[in-house]
């Protein structure tokens, strides 16, 4: 929102929300209809195909978005270092407002505008004169709007609202207010109307030229330089005729300079050009792809997951991970990835984050959960993450935290089938599991004298077994074989803590992967459920209370969030991706898989020191 909202800052149909599509609806229900139902003679194909364009706009938009994620968060060529925050993602949500707006304007010009009526394919002639009318007359009225928009009292009422974005995505380019909108349709339309008026107007020329203004603005606002310089050393004059994503950026941190929509000959002609552009475009295309010091290693979910990615769609990243119904109208596109990933795939680079003098960076391997479960998949990822791990070694990282890729413990061992097969890694693998103890352990209601342990025995499970049984804290378990594997695993002292029963249960339960539904409704009213496995689980229980997976909320000194882990709330980190930081921050220089164990306290006390800060729900309000 600008600082003082103007008029026409809302777009008519932001009451609507996610419903704000049907606004498109009659238009493409009847040009459909109309085209299917009319004779092939008096079919009109320039107002049928206005649907699939928009659809392809998106589509633009979308490629773009995911594109400059990933070089970002590579590194190499990024322009401006600093950070994108949640506040950013939830003001750059509506940016398809403006193809909505646009779709109505075209479909009520093709009705009303009988020129726009079954338009040819192609004119040369229309092709030449957008491209004249668009180097002149917009180009020209676009640098002096922009300087207008920067006066104060326009500046406050609608474009601060642009600028508010410092570091740029792609599509910050059409984060503006309404009436901001209004005005550039405006310019644009001049070609497209002038075309239309001297009969020279075509499909081609009306899509190319859309397409034109979509790709000069994502790329102009991507943070980072990839317009090769040679370009310009084959065609010197170029540089007056196109920008570069470094031109554009110095607009976004220097604001008075640099005003050219897409061709930087006015702000040469006007004085506005910024004197360190060349210096910022050069710089920008050395620097080198960035060498983290701690890597988080994750996998895909779900398989509506991937649009969950920071890579994927921005604003469902910037939530927790919830099953969305039109996500299922994605199911082509979700069905090949599916494919593409089970027969072929290779770790790749989701986000990058700052924690102090850390650099820090997400890495996914492309398999699916439902995969981790799969006896003939198992040698395919195994690799996979023994070839990141190699991959981290060879670029210098010290930590790399396993994250997911240990829910199915016969998988690996723990990590350490990786530390037998590379007996000289140099870099350390965790996986975490030290500080999701912890996490459980600090959990549980003070004064809580029994508990009911219910889950797959995992490595976690039997140190959490281990430390409140020596803490003279009841363990309830409901089956014979779970309390005879923990049993083998307890002291004689600690055993007597250990209880099989079915009845006079706590309202504490730690529950793992593994508790089914039934076991859920023998749960007495006001349980807690405290996750201690990586996957939560399902809530069948409306008068009960079910704590996050191991996790803590992150200091605000780690930056450049703008996404979710997982199903975990914004901000919130889970304890196998805290675990590595504080191995990193604290240089431990010791593994912590397989079998082996970190110092459960000492770890605990250092995420408190570094400002993490616990998740915990109160036994009170589920009363």
């Amino acid at each position: 929102m600008a600082s003082k909202p103007g008029i026409l800052t809302d777009w008519p149909w932001t009451w609507l929300g996610s419903f704000k599509y049907v606004v498109l609806a009659p238009w493409v229900i009847h040009s459909t209809y109309s085209y299917m139902v009319k004779d092939k003679s008096e079919r009109d194909f320039s107002q049928f195909v206005i649907f699939p364009f928009l659809l392809s706009r998106m589509l633009h938009n979308q490629i773009w978005i995911s594109l400059s994620r990933y070089r970002t968060a590579k590194g190499n060529n990024r322009i401006v270092d600093k950070n994108i925050e949640f506040e950013q993602v939830d003001r750059e949500r509506n940016w398809d407002d403006q193809i909505i707006f646009n779709g109505i304007l075209f479909y009520v010009g093709q009705k009303y505008i009988t020129q726009a009526h079954h338009m040819p394919w192609w004119r040369t002639d229309g092709v030449i004169l957008t491209i004249l009318l668009h180097a002149g007359p917009v180009e020209f009225l676009y640098y002096w709007l922009h300087r207008a928009l920067h006066h104060h009292f326009l500046y406050s009422r609608y474009h601060s609202h642009h600028h508010s974005s410092i570091v740029t995505e792609p599509i910050t380019s059409v984060i503006h207010p309404f009436g901001e909108h209004i005005a550039y349709f405006m310019l644009f339309a001049i070609p497209l109307l002038t075309t239309l008026w001297t009969g020279t107007a075509s499909l081609l020329s009306f899509a190319g030229y859309i397409t034109y203004i979509d790709f000069m603005n994502n790329m102009g606002h991507c943070n980072f330089e990839h317009i090769p310089k040679w370009l310009f050393s084959i065609f010197p004059p170029l540089k007056y005729l196109m920008y570069t994503p470094s031109y554009h950026s110095l607009h976004h941190t220097q604001f008075r300079t640099n005003y050219s929509l897409f061709m930087p000959f006015y702000d040469y002609i006007y004085g506005t050009m910024d004197k360190s552009s060349d210096a910022l475009y050069e710089s920008s295309l050395l620097r080198k792809e960035e060498a983290p010091d701690v890597v988080h290693l994750t996998h895909l979910t779900t398989p509506e997951s991937i649009y969950h990615l920071r890579l994927g769609f921005a604003y469902l990243a910037s939530e927790p991970h919830k099953s969305k119904w039109y996500l299922w109208l994605m199911w082509p596109v979700t069905f090949w990835s599916m494919m593409v990933t089970w027969i072929y795939g290779r770790t790749f680079i989701v986000e990058r984050n700052i924690f102090k003098h850390l650099k820090l960076q997400t890495w996914a391997v492309p398999k699916y959960s439902i995969q981790y479960y799969m006896q003939w998949q198992r040698e395919s990822i195994n690799n996979l993450i023994e070839d990141a791990i190699l991959e981290a070694e060879e670029k210098g990282v010290k930590v790399l935290s396993l994250g997911l890729l240990n829910q199915e413990e016969g998988l690996n061992r723990n990590g350490e089938l990786f530390l037998r097969r590379q007996p000289q890694l140099k870099v350390k693998l965790v996986d975490g599991s030290s500080l999701a103890v912890a996490i459980v352990l600090n959990s549980i209601p003070k004064g809580t004298t029994q508990v009911v342990l219910r889950g797959n025995l995992t490595k976690v499970a039997y140190s959490i077994a281990l430390a409140l049984c020596k803490g003279g804290i009841q363990v309830f378990t409901l089956h014979e074989n779970e309390y005879k594997k923990l049993k083998e695993k307890l002291s004689c002292d600690a055993g007597n803590n250990l209880v099989l029963s079915k009845h006079n249960l706590s309202k504490t339960w730690l529950v793992g992967d593994g508790l089914r539904e039934d076991e859920q409704l023998k749960a007495s009213k006001g349980t807690v459920f405290i996750p201690f496995s990586q996957f939560p689980p399902k809530k069948m229980r409306k008068d009960c209370l079910y704590n996050n997976t191991p996790a803590m909320l992150a200091p605000k000194h780690l930056e450049n969030v703008d996404s979710c882990e997982n199903w975990l709330p914004r901000r919130v980190m889970s304890a196998w991706r805290i675990a590595g930081i504080l191995h990193g921050i604290e240089e431990w220089n010791v593994h912590e898989c397989g079998n082996m164990m970190f110092d459960i306290e000492k770890i605990w006390q250092a995420s408190l020191e570094h400002g993490f800060r616990p998740l915990t729900v109160s036994a009170e309000k589920a009363n």
